[in-house]
């Protein structure tokens, strides 16, 4: 029989590829969007897959949508995905950031007992909970230190899941997903700002790109490779909670050299600390400088992740390279920017 689904946070980058996969699977999936006035369905329509989910107004706010939602959906997996994601924001919205992305998910699992709990459910975790490392590779057993409103309010989502679990034998797991990115990825985050300032760069449309910290490392998957391992997490006999990350950690710096070759320029880089600055080569413009701004209050310098446990019981494995990724991302961005 053709399952139902539920996605919150479907706009976003990984509910778009979640959709997507899931519809590919001949599910019935509806999304949870809240009306803002604006249409923020553009990645959908990217994918092309707008004309084929099913939106609910709703707002992971305000139970009773989510009540509705769950009713009208007749969802038998719930893919827990919307929040306030950007981690800069948390510390000018810390509220609201606790509100969205701490809260809500205690709201969620309470409307699914009151509709349906034995349905399955997701929670979107993230290795800002692991900020201020405890130990060089992160597992799902190492200690959580957040260094933001941010990850502080993910880890309340991370353990309400894990106590609804224990307490009520729900079918609730969460990811902790490393940070993974696509030609989908919002502007904000760096992966993204980088590809499109170069491709800008490249067609005349700006002079300089502005970054904070570039010796800041990430483990860095595609997003498209990470919603399957989402999908994966409900299918289990038992819920669980699983690190999904590559094993394999790259400075910010590394990235923008591997963007700037398929943006056609040469790198150079001058200058020490805060004064350092990307020189293309063969023009000599400038389109890469530090700018102290972009430093985080406090900082989260590494995270990389040990997927064996999803290696061994889910079967994942990611199949987009680290340099597969950026080549992804920036020839996209070239083909907008061209635009």
């Amino acid at each position: 029989m053709t399952k139902h689904a539920l996605i919150t946070g479907i706009t976003g980058q990984d509910g778009a590829y979640l959709a997507q996969l899931l519809l590919e699977k001949n599910y019935h999936v509806y999304g949870l969007i809240a009306r803002r006035g604006t249409d923020t369905t553009g990645r959908l329509h990217e994918l092309g897959i707008a004309g084929q989910v099913h939106l609910l107004d709703g707002d992971l706010i305000d139970p009773s949508s989510m009540i509705r939602a769950l009713e009208k959906s007749k969802a038998e997996e719930v893919y827990n995905l919307g929040a306030q994601s950007f981690v800069a924001t948390s510390w000018d919205q810390p509220i609201l950031t606790a509100e969205v992305t701490g809260v809500s998910v205690v709201k969620m699992l309470e409307a699914l007992r009151i509709v349906n709990p034995k349905a399955r459910f997701y929670q979107a975790s993230t290795s800002e909970m692991f900020g201020q490392i405890q130990e060089p590779l992160q597992t799902e057993r190492t200690p959580f230190y957040p260094r933001s409103p941010y990850g502080v309010a993910k880890l309340y989502g991370h353990w309400i899941t894990v106590n609804y679990r224990e307490s009520f034998g729900m079918h609730a797991s969460s990811g902790i997903l490393f940070n993974h990115e696509s030609p989908l990825r919002g502007t904000e985050f760096v992966t993204r700002k980088i590809t499109l300032a170069l491709a800008r760069i490249r067609h005349g449309l700006q002079d300089v790109l502005e970054l904070g910290n570039l010796d800041s490392k990430r483990d860095w998957g595609f997003a498209g490779d990470y919603v399957r391992a989402m999908w994966a997490m409900l299918q289990q006999e038992q819920p669980d909670d699983y690190v999904i990350a590559t094993g394999e950690t790259w400075t910010v710096r590394q990235f923008v050299e591997k963007a700037a070759v398929h943006a056609g320029f040469d790198i150079e880089w001058r200058g020490e600390a805060e004064q350092a600055q990307g020189i293309d080569r063969k023009s000599g413009k400038i389109i890469i400088r530090v700018n102290p701004a972009f430093y985080r209050p406090a900082e989260v310098d590494v995270l990389i992740g040990d997927p064996a446990k999803a290696h061994q019981k889910l079967g994942w494995k990611r199949e987009v390279s680290f340099d597969a990724l950026v080549q992804m991302m920036a020839e996209a961005d070239l083909q907008r920017a061209a635009k």
